[in-house]
C-alpha cells in the first residue's frame, strides 16, 4: 500500500463526523446524573476537548493521522487491522493517543452515560483494550 500525504480536509470530515455524532447522542441520550460534571454541557464540553487534543496529536504525527483518517473508508475488518498494526508497531504514539482519549472512557463510566454514536463507540472500545 503506498501511503500519500494526509489530507487535512479528510481528518477534518472524520473530526467532524464524530462531534456530530456526539452532539445528536448527546441531545438525544439517556439523562445523565443530576451531576454538573454529567451535564450536557460538561460533557460535550470533554468530547469537544478530546477532540481538539487528538486532532492537534494526529496533525503532528503523519503516520498515525494517515491510518486513522484511512480506516473512516475502509472495511470494519481491514480498518481495526491496518490500526492495530500501524499502533503496534508505535507503542509510543498508541499510548500517547489513547492518553488523550482516556476522558471518554471516564465520564462515561461516572455519569452512565455514552457520548459516542454506536459505529464511533466500537471503534473506539477496540482501540482502547488494546
Amino acid at each position: 500500500m503506498k501511503f500519500s500525504r494526509i489530507n487535512t480536509r479528510q481528518a477534518g470530515v472524520g473530526v467532524a463526523c464524530l462531534l456530530g455524532g456526539v452532539a445528536a447522542t448527546l441531545i438525544a441520550g439517556p439523562t445523565a446524573a443530576a451531576a454538573e460534571q454529567c451535564s450536557a454541557a460538561a460533557l460535550s464540553g470533554t468530547v469537544s476537548s478530546v477532540t481538539g487534543q487528538a486532532q492537534q496529536y494526529l496533525g503532528a504525527h503523519p503516520g498515525a493521522n494517515h491510518v486513522v483518517t484511512a480506516a473512516y473508508g475502509q472495511p470494519r475488518d481491514q480498518a481495526a487491522s491496518d490500526i492495530r498494526g500501524y499502533f503496534t508497531a508505535n507503542p509510543q504514539e498508541y499510548f500517547e493517543l489513547r492518553g488523550i482519549l482516556a476522558p471518554i472512557a471516564d465520564v462515561q463510566r461516572q455519569c452512565n452515560v455514552t457520548v459516542l454514536p454506536p459505529e464511533l463507540a466500537s471503534a473506539y472500545h477496540e482501540f482502547m483494550a488494546g
